[in-house]
């Protein structure tokens, strides 16, 4: 649903860096070291069924979706930052706070630029 050939690129561009939010959320599960008693598929459960329930809108550049989306990234997005500063910058939660940031920008952006032309 691409209203716009510049839009091309911002979905791109937001596909991309949706993949890397959920690659780094499943990264950080495991490294450094998953947490003594917990169960992995809860974790990963938690992590990234939210994101997951977005990756068909995501991938078809459906606005709601994306609305849907940004939405959704604002919680992973303050979790990262909370995780960042009490782990006093460890590149794990660092990392995804920047990812996050990004998804939602570049997100907003596309929603900018994929606007339907009113006829």
């Amino acid at each position: 649903m691409l209203h716009n050939p510049k839009a091309r690129h911002t979905a791109h561009a937001t596909q991309f860096l949706y993949l890397a939010v959920l690659a780094t959320l499943l990264i950080t599960t495991f490294y450094p070291a998953p947490i003594a008693g917990v169960s992995i598929a809860l974790m990963l459960s938690v992590k990234l069924i939210p994101l997951l329930a977005l990756v068909v809108p995501v991938f078809r550049g459906n606005n709601r979706g994306y609305i849907w989306l940004a939405f959704a990234v604002i919680f992973y997005f303050t979790q990262a930052v909370v995780t960042s500063w009490l782990s006093q910058g460890a590149p794990g939660p660092v990392a995804l706070m920047i990812l996050t940031f990004l998804l939602f920008t570049v997100a907003m952006i596309h929603l900018k630029v994929n606007r339907p032309v009113a006829d």
